[in-house]
């Protein structure tokens, strides 16, 4: 049994054993009654069925009283209970009981009949809270109540006259919004709704809404603007956005909306996103259309395309032989695979027909640089060439990947482009923008025919990560697209390598430093045994002629350095073979390239080109009143040798190939360390190490049998 009261209730499983509960959520329905029903059930140990009868009993109660209050003739318990069945309407269980006493008719006939805008408020929000349940259907409803809804709120606004509702300027924002939303569940609901709702509202009517400055208002306006425009069909949300154009909301979205001082909530960035991707999906009939061989008009623009590029004479008066020789020769400089018949490029759908819009749009749109692309390239090398006409069908058809053009709207997509509000044709404008870049990107790459698909990865590449910075205007976009150039692309893929590894972790950053000291002593004994074993070297003589050789050890004992006379012929010589040394611990110092002194001497002999390739492989050691220089011809040598005498100095090895060898150990220890790891995330902070308890008086007895 279940016993109610003001502030307490009582549940009984059996005659005698009724327990007494403090009941919060009969006095303040904000908590729904599982809140409490469900812990006591669950205690009790009694099924899923007895709560669900103990909810309705409560919710049965609580819709009889409110349905009686709403139509009591005192107006301040009317209000309280409106306003009370706006709360509790949220509840399903509660929406079944009030529903099946006929509440909802009430509630339309409050609507036809009061002027009261608090009234109005609560009786709109509970009747929009009872009908999202899906319980009873919007096409029950009389046409009275859906004519009434829209005329006298929905023309309302927030300048001083406003007709009827004059309480306050929150109540009627309230009345507008509830308003939107139910006439957007009703065009969402079925076709014969949205009609009615698309005769009684007009489009000037919604564009008003969007103008004003609550964001909420703006919000709902938008919502019930995308319903009408994905319920449409074709030719009526093609006028829908004929007029959208004609009033410029585009750029008033764009200035009033995404550019507003308060930041765009994740409901109006969905509608944004619905909007773009339904306007984008207006390209989605020629993307699909190939081109056809027999349009004349589809026929006039290829030709327009190659007349713009090339200046030709007058076509009349050549033969046709002639005539059709020449068109073949410059659709094949244009890029066209098939230069007999250029059409057969654009068969294949998608990108389609939408792929010669954009080509032509670009020729007429920028006319120079549409010419530069062209004759740039058709002077170059065949091999290196960037075919226009084979470049922007395949970019084209990037874009519409990238825009996810032919894509029905998501439900929870909010990814929205904010340059896509500053251009009335956006498509068209980024083609421009990407077929230069692509141009750009070509000659960067030193790419020939067969780099094709690398090179528009590439681009595809530079335009994602461009949009995905979201780019307010397309001359921002065409500022940060051209400056992520192919060297920046091959970083960032370096970068996000290594992220993806997790090479990058704090955690392995700090291993790596620990693994250094070990690498780096590895590689100093790698560079001493390698003078051990010696190197030959030109002997450079006072007028300066290399054709002598001598030969350089260092011994065993890392004291000494051996050297002498050789022959070329002559391999590894024995350590005794060679007279002359040098004591280590008298070499004072070691001069690299240009600090040289015979390098300082030759300064002027020879052209530059010459002394940079000697200079750079060579070093001087100081030592005693003497000095040795030494030339070595492989750049390996010479960091062998530098990075050998700087240990034996004492001092740090600093050549690029310790650097490059250094790396390559400490990649390959780390990975090894990290096998074990494999797809385990490695958090940036170590975990936290929690305090020591109070007392150790927790220990297990082991020694003592359990009972």
């Amino acid at each position: 049994m279940l016993i109610l009261s003001a502030v307490r209730w009582s549940v009984g499983w059996s005659p005698g054993r009724a327990r007494w509960f403090s009941l919060s959520c009969f006095s303040d329905h904000q908590k729904p009654l599982t809140c409490w029903v469900h812990p006591v059930c669950t205690g009790q140990g009694q099924p899923h069925k007895t709560q669900t009868r103990l909810q309705r009993f409560y919710f049965g109660r609580c819709a009889e009283d409110l349905f009686k209050g709403i139509q009591s003739s005192d107006a301040g318990v009317r209000c309280d209970s409106l306003k009370e069945l706006a709360s509790v309407s949220t509840d399903v269980t509660f929406a079944q009981e009030f529903i099946s006493r006929d509440g909802h008719l009430l509630l339309v006939k409050i609507v036809e009949d009061s002027n009261d805008n608090v009234i109005m408020t609560h009786t709109l929000t509970g009747f929009m809270e009872l009908m999202d349940h899906g319980i009873v259907s919007w096409e029950n409803l009389s046409s009275v109540f859906i004519k009434k809804v829209p005329f006298d709120f929905l023309k309302l606004t927030f300048l001083p006259q406003i007709a009827g509702f004059v309480n306050a300027k929150s109540t009627d924002a309230s009345i507008q919004q509830v308003c939107l939303d139910i006439l957007e569940s009703m065009v969402l609901s079925s076709h014969s709704l949205f009609l009615q709702v698309k005769q009684e509202i007009t489009m000037e009517r919604l564009i008003a809404h969007l103008q004003v400055t609550n964001q909420q208002i703006q919000t709902k306006a938008m919502a019930l603007l995308m319903a009408l425009l994905q319920t449409a069909g074709d030719s009526d949300r093609k006028d829908m956005f004929d007029f959208l154009t004609k009033k410029n909301v585009r750029q008033y979205i764009y200035k009033n909306i995404i550019h507003s001082s308060g930041s765009v909530q994740d409901e109006m960035a969905h509608y944004l996103y619905v909007l773009q991707s339904v306007t984008l999906n207006l390209q989605e009939p020629r993307m699909r259309t190939p081109l056809d061989c027999c349009s004349q008009e589809q026929r006039d623009i290829l030709h327009g395309l190659r007349q713009a590029a090339f200046e030709t004479e007058s076509e009349n008066s050549l033969s046709h032989e002639r005539r059709r020789s020449l068109c073949a020769k410059e659709f094949r400089k244009l890029g066209f695979s098939n230069n007999s018949n250029p059409g057969q490029d654009l068969s294949r759908t998608p990108p389609g027909l939408l792929a010669l819009d954009t080509m032509y749009y670009f020729a007429t749109r920028y006319p120079d640089a549409y010419s530069r692309f062209v004759l740039e390239n058709s002077s170059r090398e065949d091999k290196h060439e960037c075919p226009f006409a084979r470049s922007s069908i395949q970019l084209t058809l990037i874009l519409c990947e990238i825009l996810r053009i032919g894509e029905p709207p998501s439900e929870t997509g909010s990814g929205y482009h904010p340059i896509f509000f500053s251009q009335d044709r956006l498509m068209e404008e980024l083609f421009c923008v990407c077929i230069q870049l692509l141009n750009k990107t070509w000659k960067e790459m030193r790419a020939t025919q067969e780099d094709f698909d690398k090179v528009m990865q590439v681009v595809r590449e530079q335009i994602t990560r461009t949009l995905s910075s979201k780019p307010t205007s397309l001359e921002l976009f065409k500022n940060k697209v051209n400056a992520l150039n192919y060297s920046e692309i091959l970083k960032l893929r370096q970068t996000e390598r290594l992220h993806q590894e997790e090479t990058l972790a704090p955690p392995v950053l700090e291993l790596k430093e620990r693994l250094k000291p070990e690498l780096l002593e590895l590689i100093r004994q790698q560079r001493l045994n390698r003078l051990c074993q010696g190197t030959m070297f030109r002997k450079i003589s006072s007028r300066r002629r290399q054709d002598k050789l001598w030969y350089c050890r260092l011994s065993p004992n890392h004291k000494m350095l051996h050297y002498g006379d050789v022959e070329e012929d002559t391999e590894n010589p024995p350590i005794e073979t060679l007279q002359e040394k040098i004591p280590v611990a008298d070499i004072k110092g070691l001069l690299t390239g240009k600090d040289c002194p015979h390098m300082k001497e030759n300064k002027g002999k020879q052209n530059k080109s010459k002394r940079c390739s000697v200079t750079s492989f060579s070093f001087f050691v100081i030592y005693g009143e003497e000095t040795k220089s030494n030339q070595l011809p492989l750049r390996l040598q010479f960091c062998l040798w530098t990075d050998g005498l700087s240990v034996l100095l004492g001092r740090e090895m600093s050549s690029e190939s310790m650097r490059s060898e250094l790396e390559i150990l400490l990649s390959m220890e780390i990975k090894l360390r990290l096998l074990d790891l494999e797809n385990v995330p490695i958090p940036d902070n170590a975990p936290v190490v929690p305090k020591p308890p109070s007392n150790f008086n927790f220990c297990y007895d082991f020694s003592q049998t359990e009972q």
